[in-house]
């Protein structure tokens, strides 16, 4: 059975940058995008909830349309 064809977009999302030493609401941001590592790429539904997650931890990191 294929998956569904969600209507909304997707946004590919990478961690460029270390969580060490980052505010801890911060991290939970990062955690909550589904990242646990430097350099990986999860993706994820654009919807308003993830994007105010990449808003609030954008500088570290790398976003695109998937």
């Amino acid at each position: 059975m294929a998956a569904k064809k969600d209507s909304k977009g997707q946004l590919k999302v990478t961690l460029t940058r270390s969580m060490h030493g980052r505010k801890p609401g911060h991290k939970e941001c990062v955690r909550g995008l589904g990242l646990r590592r430097m350099h990986q790429t999860v993706t994820v539904v654009d919807t308003a909830c993830n994007r105010g997650l990449i808003d609030k931890v954008s500088y570290m990191l790398n976003v695109e349309k998937a």
